[in-house]
């Protein structure tokens, strides 16, 4: 079953993406963004499935370099 996650700016608040995973990530993934950047996940926060719905809601929080 795979996984669909919003990965969420830390400093913002704001999504970044959508990016689907094998399995649940581990709070210490790393991964690349669609910019290229590697980052690594500070918090994961799932939320449970609404009442009558089947998937839960998953964020994963990560610290994006500012632009320079």
């Amino acid at each position: 079953m795979t996984i669909t996650a919003t990965i969420m700016n830390t400093a913002t608040g704001q999504p970044i993406q959508k990016m689907s995973f094998g399995r649940m990530p581990k709070p210490w993934i790393s991964f690349h963004l669609e910019t290229g950047e590697r980052v690594t996940a500070e918090r994961i926060d799932v939320t449970p499935p609404a009442p009558g719905k089947f998937a839960a809601t998953v964020q994963i929080w990560v610290k994006v370099k500012p632009n320079a």
